[in-house]
């Protein structure tokens, strides 16, 4: 290498070739040159290239830290009411998990941003009414407008915590990206944070139970309920002050699954087509089909959020492009179904908040299937479609806060 590499000094492009061929003995190679080669221009670019050590400078702001921790402590303390005589716990955490989750966050957002009284009293206000309204709510299991309350409630705390996140620039499409790639950062570092949960539980139980002693029920009721609202605001804290720790897991997992689940969709389309198994009689195919045009939408969304600062994305468009299409084909098929059987069997709470869900999906994935078109067709970047997804966020949270607020009188709690 060191041969090779003394022959091709004056020729850039031989070097950049010879680097990405073998980048450890390269850097070997060149760190051996003679003394005499580093006053040379080339030599001091490389030099800097190749042993360039970013200064790391660890500071821990204390303050957040003390945030964060007494946060943690709320979020436990609120949990803990679970365990006071007479609450009825599965109760309590049908209605209460999302407040665990979302203000706390929200709070933390709040502090970090340095947001305005107005926005605090705004965000604290919303979040103090729903909470009040939700556990007033009659303990009705046979009531669809309570149960599609308790559905929807997280997607209106959610916005609320976009809210948040947005701070002093709710109309910075940007921004609302970034929230998306945010709450994709912070599933997969929460998921981290609970397997790591997971398995110091495990261990805890059986050191104890080589001593002879039961612990599992008092350690769930009363130790692991505490991160149910120490996981998320951890793994949020973790995100904000290290972006590189997660941020390249999403483009990776938007890499792999796209062309999977495009493919996955093509044959379950014709499969669909070639059985005729259409979903108008069958509910849970139907609730499936439903499911699953929320996962490939969230999956078009991260691939493009991801993909937008790729150069070369004129494959990722057109792929993008089929899924969009597959996704828009079986959305037409759950629709209809959706229609027949609102048609056959009359109009109920579920029926018209699934219609509704779907006809929001498929408006979403018409728009970003005409975005894609043009990408394509202009060769620009994915910069409109990504302004697509954020501009339509807001529509999202309008109908979660119809369903939770409104449905239920239009319904009379049916």
């Amino acid at each position: 290498m060191k041969a090779t590499l003394i022959r091709s000094l004056n020729d850039p492009k031989q070097l950049e070739e010879l680097y990405r061929k073998d980048k450890l003995s390269f850097t070997q190679a060149f760190n051996e040159l003679d003394a005499s080669q580093k006053d040379q221009q080339y030599f001091i670019f490389w030099n800097t290239r190749l042993n360039y050590k970013e200064k790391k400078s660890i500071i821990i702001d204390r303050k957040e830290i003390l945030c964060i921790i007494i946060l943690a402590i709320v979020a436990g303390i609120v949990a803990n009411i679970s365990n006071l005589p007479g609450v009825e716990k599965e109760l309590f955490f049908t209605r209460n998990t999302a407040f665990l989750i979302f203000p706390f966050i929200s709070a933390y957002f709040i502090w970090k941003q340095k947001l305005s009284f107005k926005k605090k009293i705004i965000i604290g206000g919303a979040i103090a009414v729903l909470a009040l309204y939700l556990n007033c709510l009659p303990n009705n299991s046979k009531s669809s407008s309570i149960q599609l309350i308790y559905i929807h409630l997280p997607i209106l705390l959610w916005s609320i915590l976009g809210y948040a996140y947005l701070g002093n620039d709710f109309f910075n499409k940007e921004k609302r990206i970034n929230y998306l790639k945010y709450n994709g950062d912070l599933l997969i570092m929460s998921g981290v944070l609970l397997l790591s949960c997971i398995l110091f539980t495990l261990i805890t139980f059986g050191l104890f139970e080589l001593i002879g002693i039961k612990i599992e029920q008092f350690y769930m009721q009363h130790i692991a309920i505490w991160a149910i609202g120490a996981i998320p605001i951890l793994a949020t804290y973790l995100i904000y002050n290290n972006p590189n720790l997660t941020n390249w897991i999403s483009p990776l997992i938007a890499k792999i699954f796209t062309p999977l689940v495009f493919m996955n969709l093509l044959i379950y389309l014709s499969a669909l087509i070639y059985m005729g198994k259409y979903p108008f009689n069958d509910r849970n195919l139907l609730l499936i089909n439903n499911l699953l045009l929320v996962a490939v939408l969230a999956l078009i969304f991260f691939s493009i959020v991801e993909k937008g600062k790729n150069k070369n994305q004129f494959f990722t468009s057109i792929l993008l492009l089929g899924l969009s299409f597959l996704t828009i084909c079986i959305n037409i098929i759950a629709l209809s179904a959706i229609l027949f059987r609102l048609w056959t069997w009359g109009i109920t709470p579920n029926r018209v908040v699934v219609l509704g869900s779907n006809v929001l999906v498929f408006i979403n994935l018409i728009i970003v299937f005409i975005a894609l078109i043009k990408v394509i067709r202009k060769k620009e970047a994915l910069v409109k479609v990504q302004d697509c997804i954020a501009s339509y966020l807001p529509i999202y949270a309008a109908w979660a806060g119809f369903v939770v607020l409104l449905l239920p009188l239009l319904f009379a709690w049916r």
